[in-house]
C-alpha cells in the first residue's frame, strides 16, 4: 500500500523513544461529491469512519467491522486499497512515550441506507454520528475548526489531509 504521509507530532523531538504500534483502518465511501463521515460534536470535526484493528483481524475484516459499528453500513463491497497514513504521537502511558499509528485507508461502496450503529460509550459521550456530507463542506468545516478551536482533537490534521487527497484524486477521476 502506498504511503500517503508520515506525520510526526511537533512536540516529539526524537523518535528514539519507547513506542508501540497501533494499526487502524479508515473507510472512504463516496456518493458523488458526498462522503460518509463521522461528525464528533465534542471536537466539532469530521473524520472518516474506522478504527483499530482487533487481534486476529486482517485490515479488511477490521474495516468492515468498524464501518458496521460506527455507521451501520450494510453490504460493504468493492474494497480497494487507497493508501497508508502513518503518524507518531506522544503517548506517556502504559510504559511508552510514543504511539506509532498506521491508518490503512480503503475505498469501498455500501448500501445507501445505513442500519443501526453500535458505538462505544466514549463515542456516544463525544456526540459521534454518521453523516453524508459534501467533501468540500467537510474540508471547509475542518479547516475552520483547526483555525478556531482550542478543543480540536489530534486526528483533525490527518482527516483534513485525507479529505483534500480524496477531493484531488478521487473526485477529479469521477468528473
Amino acid at each position: 500500500m502506498r504511503l500517503l504521509k508520515s506525520s510526526i507530532h511537533p512536540s516529539l523531538n526524537s523518535l528514539d523513544q519507547s513506542f508501540f504500534l497501533r494499526l487502524a483502518t479508515r473507510g472512504i465511501i463516496l456518493k458523488g461529491e458526498e462522503v460518509l463521515m463521522l461528525y464528533t460534536q465534542r471536537y466539532d470535526d469530521y473524520t472518516l469512519p474506522g478504527g483499530g484493528i482487533d487481534e486476529g483481524e486482517n485490515q479488511v475484516e477490521g474495516l468492515i467491522r468498524e464501518l458496521t459499528e460506527e455507521t451501520g453500513a450494510q453490504n460493504i463491497r468493492n474494497v480497494e486499497a487507497f493508501g497508508l497514513y502513518e503518524e507518531f504521537r506522544p503517548w506517556n502511558r502504559d510504559g511508552f512515550d510514543v504511539m506509532q499509528m498506521k491508518s490503512y485507508c480503503y475505498t469501498c461502496e455500501v448500501d445507501e441506507e445505513l442500519g443501526e450503529t453500535s458505538l462505544e460509550d466514549y463515542e456516544v459521550k463525544n456526540g459521534m454520528k454518521a453523516v453524508w456530507i459534501n467533501v468540500h463542506d467537510a474540508i471547509k468545516h475542518n479547516l475552520d475548526t483547526i483555525k478556531s478551536s482550542d478543543k480540536k482533537g489530534m486526528s483533525i490534521d490527518r482527516e483534513t489531509f485525507l479529505l483534500l487527497l480524496i477531493r484531488d484524486e478521487l473526485l477529479a477521476v469521477s468528473k
